[in-house]
């Protein structure tokens, strides 16, 4: 289910960065060697807009029990009818969830790469990031308003410009990157991952690692 074949060069950075990071250069928390946690997908999906690259991403509910109202990708926990966790299980989950949340044709997405799992330890999920190029783009919004508040995409170069990026601050005093994009403070998981891709891609641009925001500085 994996392939590069006719990628745009542009993507040649990031799958050069998925062939060769680490677990520990992505995030510190890695899956429990004794194999518990639950065990899920997300697509972090590239397409091509007005502005040049972006990513697809959603705002999910704020009534879900877990992660309520965070900007994530797409994604979630795998079904029996995914298959093998440790074989093609997590890509199908990743396009199946997507395909769910978002409305998008999974026909129109190539998945070439897999970055390596990750945990995220307040939910229990075992991570699958799986990487897609949304090469026939379809279109895209919130099936159910229960699971999510909108869908949308971020072009990369609003990503990078430094005036976009942050350090959140947790009020249990938990810090990690953020960006500050589409009306969205997106942070957490899903702004580490995007962190680490602009980094290894090569893409980052020097930013203010000291500017500080809340989670609620839209409040």
């Amino acid at each position: 289910m994996l392939s590069t074949a006719g990628l745009p060069a542009w993507l040649d950075p990031v799958v050069h960065a998925a062939e060769t990071v680490e677990p520990l250069q992505l995030s510190r928390f890695l899956p429990p060697e004794s194999g518990a946690g639950r065990q899920s997908a997300v697509l972090i999906l590239f397409g091509e807009g007005e502005k040049g690259p972006e990513l697809l991403l959603m705002e999910r509910a704020g009534s879900l029990r877990s992660h309520a109202g965070q900007t994530s990708f797409p994604g979630g926990a795998l079904d029996p009818v995914d298959g093998d966790p440790q074989g093609e299980g997590p890509l199908r989950a990743a396009l199946r969830e997507a395909e769910e949340e978002t409305g998008l044709d999974p026909r129109g997405v190539q998945l070439f790469a897999v970055l390596p799992r990750l945990f995220i330890p307040v939910s229990n999920f075992v991570v699958t990031p799986v990487l897609g190029w949304w090469r026939t783009p379809t279109p895209v919004g919130a099936v159910d308003q229960n699971e999510t508040a909108r869908v949308f995409t971020v072009p990369v170069s609003d990503l990078t410009d430094p005036a976009n990026r942050a350090t959140a601050v947790h009020p249990r005093g938990h810090h990690g990157p953020a960006f500050l994009v589409e009306s969205a403070l997106v942070w957490g998981f899903t702004a580490g991952v995007i962190d680490r891709i602009l980094h290894f891609a090569g893409w980052e641009r020097p930013w203010d690692r000291s500017r500080r925001v809340p989670l609620d500085w839209h409040a």
